[in-house]
Formats: C-alpha cells, structure tokens, sequence
C-alpha cells in the first residue's frame, strides 16, 4: 500500500483526505463544539497547532454543498463517524469561513487590504445569493462593491453582519460563523504600529456578527491570544473563552503521545525507541490543559527530514519576542536566565491580553509568551480571582529560539567575535586577556545595554546571558542573585571535569560601603573566599578553580584574579 504524504503546509480538510495525505483524526472536534452548546466560542492556542485545519474540517462538516453526498464521503473513516446523532447535522447549514492568518502587513493600508481580499473572496463563494431575490437593488450593489474590492473601510467593517443575514435569508438556516486567526492582524498591528486602527476595524467588523445576530447559529474563532475584551469583543456576553490551561479542547490542537507514537511508527520506523525520545526533549512538554502534547508543525517536519532541528520558527512572528528581550528591564533578564537555566518561574497568568501593556506590565508579558507557545505551564492554582501557574521553556526547540533571540541581540550590540574570544580566554585561564578583552566591551556597550537607564547593571545581566548560551555546550552557567543586585555570583562549572572552573563575583561600587573600586573588589575577593564558594565546585569534582572579582561603577571596571 503507498505510503501516505505527510501534509506539511497543507490546511485544507478535503484535500488531506481526498489527495492521500496523513490525517491525524481530530473529529471529535466536530462533537465538543456541538455538544458544548456555546454561541460563541473563542479558541486561542499557539502559531502552527492546527488551528486552520480544525476550522477548514468543520467548514466541510456543516456546509451546505450541491454535492453533498461527496462531502459526507469525508469523514466515513473518521471517529465522528461513529456518532450518529452529530452526523445527522452534517451539511445542514450555511459556513462562513474566513482566516486571516497571512495578514502581517506592514502598514494598516496593506493590512486593510489583505483583510479586505479575504472578505471579498468569502463573498465570492457566496456570490450564487446575487442571483436570487433575497436581495434588494442596494444590497447587490453592496455585495457586488465588497466582491470588487472597493476600497471603503465602512462598507468592509459591516460585511460580516450583513453576509450571514444574506445566508439567512437564501437558506432559510441558520448561519456557521468560523473566524481563524482572527489577531494576526492585530499582532501585526502592534509590531508596526497601527494598532488603534486595526482594532477599531476588528471590533466593528467581529461585534456586529457576533453580538445580539438573530441569523447565527453559532460561531468558532481561533487566533492565539485573547485580545482584551475592552478593546474587541466589548459588550459580548455570549463569548466562551477556552485557552490552553482550560480542559475543555485540550487534546484537539498539537499531537498527543498516542498519535506521535502512531506517527512516529510509520515515518521513523528505525529504532523507534531513540526517535521518540529525541521527539520528546525537542517537540513536546506543551500543557494543554489535561493533555501534554506535541508541536504538530515540528513533528510533521521531523517525521519527513528525520533530523532534529528547531522547525518551529517563523521570523514574523517572532518580532513581538525579539523587542520584548530587547526592551526587558532587569527582572524581565533575571526570570529569563532562570528559564535558560531550566528553571521554572511562579507567575500571575491573565488570559486578557493588552498589547500597550507587555512593555509595561510583567505578568501581561509572561502570559503573552505562555499563550503564543514560547513557554509552558504546570500547578496551575486559584488564589482569590487569579490564576498563577509555574511556567518554563518547554523543549529544546524553545531554547533554541530563545538562544538564537539572545544572540541576535548580544550581536546589534557586542562585537560577536570579541565577546566570543573574550569567553574563549575566560575558559582557558587566560585571565589578562580575559580582562582586556572585557574591559574594551564593557566601554563599547554598556550604553547599548543600558539605555535611557542610568544603570550598567543591564550590560551585566546580558554578559550572564550570553555565557548562558554561549557556553551551554561545554559549561554550565550558574548563578546566585541576591535582591537589589548588591552582589552576582557566576559559577562556570565545566563539564569536563579536568578543566577549569571559574567563580565570578560582580560588585558594584557603594559609596556608602567601598571608597573606591579597589576596596570593592577587595570586599568582591573577600566574599568568594568568606563564603567558600569554592566548595560546591570541589564537591563536583572539580579541582581546578579560579576565583575572579569585577568591580564596577558606570564604565570603569576593574578585574582581579585570587
């Protein structure tokens, strides 16, 4: 029997099934939406988990088609097959289907216009209305414009209303609403700056479907953060919001470990055992609710290339990632350290996401980067009208792109070559040279790391930050912070034991302690030997140490070796 594709960028429901392409069988969606009973049901999960896919597999379920005993053929080998009481709804109601996935434009004139395509397309599906006598002269007019594209934000911002009371009134039923990616646009919004006016538009556009519409029957959106209800479903009670920590649809997007499994046995057929390991430490460790799963983007690459790589990367994307460790403030750099190191981190976890508010607002930050996959949860708690979760880095394919994030940033304000021969030094013992080499970065670059601060503390928590990744291969990173960064203890423990192990204490100079950064690197040397650092390392069994102080205030720097 020939193998079946595997369906790497394919999003469409009947063409997987009907063009020989693996399927890992999510129908059961169909029924949870059903028998959840919701008017409105928004679905917010990570970039790539099968969003698209599930909404086009619904789309085909409930549509009504000329040919329709072609579409129930569909799922004849499909798990909702089995339930004969949903099957008997299957092509009984009008769809509109629109996704907006692809609208990450760099201005709202573009975004507008990728909006106003994939409207226009919707109505074109639908354009069989014009031919019968539900509409009057002015409403053809109006269906015809928006099919023509006609450049009028007020005509495209009430067409999602006006389309499923058309459907209505054709069909004599009630109308399936589904909305995919509805905050690509959004996103796309905040990065470039036209934030306010895509979300005037979406509010316009999804409210006037979505609240108080006597023609829909009910209504699927998915995208990957709950955007603030102030700012786009204002005044929509009938709104059921189920993220990845609700247990509702938890198994419904990404790959569990049965289906991996069933997968994995097909395409990777050759020692099975090391393969699904390998797939665990890169692709899984996702909470979705009760369920662990798998990124389904990366699996299906895997499975096809059967090499390890992080396929989870979409540079667009990941823009929001890259300004926020940029702009971060030295907690948003200590949390991230421990994440690095694999640490987890408690956090206050708010499902309502303002975008003018991760810049600014800690747990809004931790929680975007929860919702869009960048991180994971576990002992999700209720602590009065909050949520707290522990979250962490999932795999090692997140590292990897928090690593790649890091260095992209180190390297727009280090000399990469010199920060790497300075680390080189560093390891080898080298420490004169290691001084040198630190101390012309230290001038170079402190102001890059410390911008509008006042405050070099920010260049030193991206030094620790760069040793972490750029060292992890041969070294672990360790490192003891106290409150208010009075001292930072670095611990370069090698793996190999025979090689050397370096303790690093930074203190910045207190006038109210130190008169001067002899005397504080002085204090710096003292406290390595007061609080026998040294023996953590030994009992790791490592017997050769160096013992290192930093002194620093602004850009002077001193560096002396025990």
């Amino acid at each position: 029997m020939l193998m079946k594709r595997l369906p790497i960028g394919i999003s469409d429901f009947e063409t997987i099934i009907t063009e020989n392409y693996y399927f890992v069988d999510k129908s059961l969606f169909i029924k949870e939406i059903i028998d959840n009973k919701a008017m409105v049901t928004l679905l917010p999960r990570p970039r790539r988990f099968g969003k698209t896919l599930n909404l086009s597999m619904v789309k085909y379920f409930f549509e009504k088609h000329p040919d329709i005993e072609s579409k129930k053929n569909l799922f004849d080998n499909l798990n909702i097959n089995k339930h004969k009481d949903i099957m008997k709804l299957q092509g009984k109601s009008p769809v509109i289907f629109l996704t907006f996935k692809d609208v990450k434009e760099l201005t709202w004139k573009s975004c507008f216009y990728g909006i106003r395509t994939q409207i226009s397309a919707e109505y074109k599906r639908h354009k069989y209305i014009l031919n019968s006598d539900v509409l009057d002269l002015e409403e053809k007019n109006k269906f015809k414009n928006i099919i023509s594209e006609k450049e009028d934000v007020d005509l495209f911002a009430g067409s999602l209303l006006q389309l499923s009371k058309h459907l209505y009134d054709y069909h004599k039923q009630k109308v399936v609403l589904l909305i995919d990616e509805y905050d690509t646009p959004i996103q796309a919004g905040y990065i470039y700056k036209y934030y306010d006016k895509v979300v005037a538009f979406m509010r316009t556009f999804l409210s006037g479907a979505l609240k108080d519409n006597i023609n829909l029957d009910f209504s699927v959106i998915t995208g990957i953060l709950r955007v603030a209800k102030e700012s786009i479903f204002s005044g929509l009670n009938n709104l059921e919001v189920m993220t990845l920590l609700d247990k509702n649809y938890s198994d419904k997007f990404g790959f569990t470990q049965l289906e991996i499994e069933d997968l994995l046995k097909t395409y990777a057929k050759e020692d099975f055992t090391k393969i699904i390991k390998e797939a665990q430490d890169w692709y899984n460790g996702y909470n979705f609710g009760e369920n662990q799963i798998y990124n389904p983007w990366s699996i299906l690459n895997f499975a096809k290339r059967k090499s390890l790589a992080p396929y989870w990367v979409n540079t667009s994307s990941n823009d929001v990632i890259k300004q926020l460790v940029r702009s971060g403030n030295q907690y948003f750099r200590k949390n991230l350290q421990d994440l690095i190191e694999g640490k987890s981190i408690d956090k206050h976890v708010n499902d309502n996401i303002v975008f003018q508010d991760i810049n600014k607002k800690l747990d809004t930050l931790w929680s975007f980067l929860l919702f869009s996959g960048y991180l994971t949860y576990s002992n999700k708690r209720i602590v009065g009208e909050h949520v707290f979760c522990d979250i962490r880095i999932p795999n090692k394919e997140i590292k990897y792109v928090f690593k790649d994030i890091i260095m992209g940033w180190l390297e727009e304000g280090l000399n990469l070559g010199d920060y790497q021969l300075m680390l080189q030094n560093l390891v080898n013992g080298n420490i004169e040279e290691f001084r040198l080499y630190f101390t012309d970065i230290v001038i170079k670059s402190i102001s890059y790391f410390d911008k509008d601060r006042n405050d070099p503390e920010m260049f030193y928590h991206a030094l620790v930050l760069g040793m972490l990744v750029s060292l992890s291969q041969t070294h672990m990173i360790k490192s003891n912070r106290e409150s208010g960064f009075g001292r930072y203890d670095v611990m370069v423990i090698p793996r190999d034991k025979n090689k050397i192990g370096i303790i690093i204490e930074f203190k910045k100079m207190t006038k109210t302690v130190d008169n001067n950064l002899e005397h504080a690197i002085e204090n710096a040397l003292k406290q390595i030997e007061d609080r026998q650092y040294e023996t953590e390392m030994r009992d790791l069994g490592i017997e050769n140490i160096i013992k290192l102080a930093i002194a620093f205030e602004g850009k002077e720097v001193l560096v002396k070796q025990a």
